[in-house]
């Protein structure tokens, strides 16, 4: 075990934000100490800013709906909802308060929605609110929201930490936090450092929460990260690196969780050079040694995936179709041939090496590629500058890591869905009408049944198109001292969203 002193870790000069905790966390008795992976660029309410921001957003918002532990809808702002003939879905409001002392009400329902759908909007959730025909507003506790379509997935939507409800006219001007109904309100904040924030007197669920406070400290390295957790300055801490994984459970004081959620995948460039013909596509998928990147990027931490990725404890998972991209170089060398390329060919694989499990992941496939004469060579740059190219199309193909945007297969759509429009974590220029018309038709079907068929049937269609090849579901962990209780580390595409759990988190 490593194990580093509070001088040390000062003396690296990136604990300074630590000065005081433990006397602080002393004196409340109940103030959980919890280590970020970087220090949220921005928190307001309805922009992505990444996974850190999340966790913080999730401690002083709340919107209709929420997730619990097992990744399904949970009531929140709303105590109940139900469908009104085809379109139209009903959300019956709790009586609860923001942190300004104003009662939450269908007004500041209807405001908010109107703000993320607004033509100006830069909201994540922008395009998905712009199917709302109208919003009424019939009584202060009764919000009837009207589709444009049938839309099955409005309540998923809802539960997205980037749905957060907002007192009405309480954001002002672009930069504006808003006024939330979270467990938490921020107490103070050292920009680049952490963010403290304390307990809500007046939060919706009785007893909740139970946490006196939360101080968030910021540590992009991930090893100290992690010291910081072994040398007890800290309780708990995100994104735990998988080469630490087997020390930390060795570790009786600490108590790691994990789930496999986030994944690796490739994207393809489909506008120009070799990947347009999709039989390479699919030779390339069939050419991958998976383990080999589970144990090289994730240190075992993980497991292959060899199709779109729906996890196995999805109802819309399906055995067969999960194993479509087998490992198989001699399919891949017949798809070669008949693409007229039997020789193999030469294109270049972007990644990063700013992060290990990018090019870690690179280094693999370009390996397994060499053996059937695929030469690919590898474009490393930072992240920012990774990101630049994908957004613009400027590679042959790219690895990808990610996760979907939630455990509905509707959350696949930013991934596959080529018809959407362009994003760096989809592939360039591959349009897939038959997926998106499958897309929009899952949406509409209320039907379980039908719903499984319809997603069946486009999962078939991504798997043929390859938009996306899956290569290796990773293990996305969190580590904590084990006098810590409540904490859960959610499933799927639900992971980054844990910290909704924090409202029932306790510090023995």
């Amino acid at each position: 075990m490593v194990s580093i002193s509070r001088r040390n870790l000062l003396a690296a000069g990136a604990a300074l934000p630590l000065l005081g905790l433990r006397a602080h966390a002393q004196a409340a008795g109940k103030v959980l100490r919890f280590g970020l992976s970087s220090f949220p660029p921005s928190l307001q309410p309805w922009l992505h800013t990444g996974t850190a921001a999340l966790t913080v957003k999730l401690l002083i918002f709340r919107g209709l709906t929420g997730f619990d532990e097992k990744g399904e809808v949970r009531p929140e702002l709303a105590e109940s909802w139900e469908r009104e003939g085809e379109t139209g879905w009903v959300f019956k409001l709790r009586q609860a308060s923001f942190q300004n002392g104003k009662p939450v009400t269908s007004e500041d329902v209807k405001w908010t929605l109107e703000q993320i759908a607004a033509p100006n909007s830069t909201a994540f959730m922008k395009a998905e609110f712009g199917g709302v025909e109208r919003i009424e507003t019939p009584d202060a506790r009764t919000v009837r929201i009207v589709m444009k379509q049938p839309t099955v997935t409005l309540p998923i939507w809802l539960a997205s930490p980037h749905v957060p409800i907002i007192a009405k006219d309480s954001i002002e001007g672009r930069a504006g936090l808003g006024v939330g109904a979270g467990p938490f309100m921020i107490k103070a904040q050292e920009r680049g450092a952490s963010i403290e924030v304390v307990k809500f007197d007046k939060y919706y669920k009785p007893g909740q929460p139970k946490l006196d406070g939360i101080k968030l400290v910021a540590y992009a390295d991930e090893n100290l990260r992690v010291a910081a957790l072994q040398a007890g300055d800290i309780d708990l801490i995100e994104y735990v690196p998988w080469q630490s994984m087997g020390t930390i459970e060795k570790d009786s004081r600490l108590r790691l969780i994990a789930v496999d959620g986030p994944f690796m995948g490739l994207n393809f460039n489909g506008g120009a050079g070799p990947f347009k013909d999709v039989r390479l596509r699919q030779a390339v998928a069939h050419a991958i040694r998976r383990e080999d990147i589970v144990q090289a990027a994730f240190f075992g931490r993980g497991s292959k995936l060899e199709g779109i990725p729906i996890p196995s404890s999805s109802p819309y998972f399906d055995k067969a179709r999960s194993e479509y991209w087998n490992y198989d170089p001699a399919k891949a060398k017949k798809l070669m041939a008949e693409a007229g390329v039997p020789n193999g060919f030469s294109c270049t694989l972007l990644s990063t090496a700013q992060y290990g499990m990018h090019k870690s992941t690179a280094e693999v496939v370009q390996a397994n590629l060499a053996e059937i004469g695929i030469q690919a060579s590898l474009n490393l740059p930072d992240w920012a500058a990774r990101v630049d190219l994908a957004g613009k199309g400027r590679y042959d193909f790219m690895v990808q890591g990610t996760t979907a945007d939630n455990n509905d297969p509707d959350g696949l759509a930013p991934l596959i869905d080529g018809d959407l429009p362009a994003n760096m974590a989809r592939s360039w220029q591959i349009p897939t009408p038959e997926i998106h018309a499958l897309f929009a038709k899952g949406r509409a079907e209320f039907d379980p049944a039908k719903r499984k068929a319809v997603y069946a049937e486009l999962e078939k269609s991504a798997l043929e198109q390859a938009p996306l090849v899956g290569l290796a579901w990773r293990s996305q962990g969190y580590a904590m001292v084990k006098g810590l209780s409540g904490f859960k580390c959610y499933p799927g595409g639900t992971n980054f969203f844990s910290a909704y759990s924090l409202d029932e988190a306790a510090l023995a």
